[in-house]
């Protein structure tokens, strides 16, 4: 199992206005290779990609990790904007961040939430969509179904999110978000021998001042016990449709993922009507481009190099 190195940051940090957001990223790469956008997911931060961004970059990518809402220098722009981690604000922030950088059209990758922005992006404006890597394959909740129960193997695993349904809950990640989020670490990637330091490093991006909010709003929405940010309804009510993915797509499984185990892969199939190629992963958990960076960064490139004539 690979593991990071400790001491590799991911400074300078960038910002731009984005939408909702002022959006802090790390850029990296010539500026006019064909763009990525690393999507990193919850709890985590943008040093989950702390080694795939060189190698992309190394290869001729413009390669752009940005922190999404609720972590890291990422800020939003208004007070009065609803704190909301839903997935359709997820996506607009992901299809802002396109507009404000001039991208026109660009591979999308990720896991966790950002693999769900990805998702979105890819699914609802395929046209700003080149090529889509997705840890879990399709990443878009269906609310309308959130309430159905799933067998008890696989209900135990999701204690964390309906801890969050609750003000216990709330209060127990605002008391000890990092001791919260380092056992999901734990469980989620048990056979990844991450460091003290890894997990600081990414710890400190959850001392946002809206990460509980966010986290909260996020892991209630999913099951429709709150309502959405009414900006980002028109969206949700698209993605309630189930939209399938038409772009090239390469999608995995971790084999030992303590959040969703790869045999719900199969029910994802027809969700993909364009090119995709599904790889389940020996030895690995929830958080891939960490854990195996090298494999993560090689699916980018297999998307780049299939469209380049």
């Amino acid at each position: 199992m690979q593991t990071m190195q400790t001491e590799q940051t991911m400074q300078p940090l960038r910002t731009i206005e984005a939408g909702a957001l002022e959006v802090a990223y790390f850029e990296t790469g010539p500026a006019d290779g064909p763009p990525v956008l690393l999507m990193h997911g919850f709890p985590y931060d943008i040093h989950s990609y702390v080694e795939v961004a060189p190698m992309l970059a190394e290869a001729g990518c413009r390669v752009i990790v940005p922190y999404l809402r609720g972590y890291g220098a990422t800020r939003f722009l208004s007070d009065a904007t609803p704190r909301s981690g839903e997935q359709a604000a997820l996506g607009a922030d992901l299809l802002a961040l396109l507009d404000a950088l001039s991208i026109p059209r660009a591979v999308l990758a990720g896991y966790d939430w950002g693999g769900r922005a990805a998702c979105v992006v890819a699914a609802l404006w395929p046209e700003r969509c080149a090529g889509l890597v997705s840890f879990n394959s399709y990443n878009i909740q269906d609310i309308a179904k959130a309430m159905q129960p799933d067998t008890a193997e696989n209900e135990h695993r999701l204690w964390y999110q309906y801890y969050f349904h609750n003000e216990r809950g709330r209060a127990g990640l605002a008391n000890d978000r990092r001791g919260i989020t380092r056992l999901l670490w734990r469980l989620w990637s048990p056979t990844w021998a991450f460091d003290d330091a890894t997990f600081a490093r990414s710890a400190a991006a959850f001392d946002h001042p809206d990460f509980v909010d966010v986290v909260i709003q996020s892991y209630r929405h999913r099951y429709g016990l709150v309502p959405g940010d009414p900006a980002y309804a028109d969206i949700e009510a698209r993605l309630a449709a189930q939209p399938p993915i038409t772009v090239p797509a390469i999608t995995f499984d971790g084999a030992d993922d303590g959040v969703r185990p790869p045999s719900q892969a199969s029910a994802h199939a027809h969700r993909f009507t364009g090119p995709r190629s599904h790889r389940i992963v020996a030895g690995v958990g929830h958080n891939m481009p960490q854990e195996v960076p090298r494999v993560f960064a090689d699916a980018v490139l297999e998307l780049i190099s299939a469209r380049t004539p």
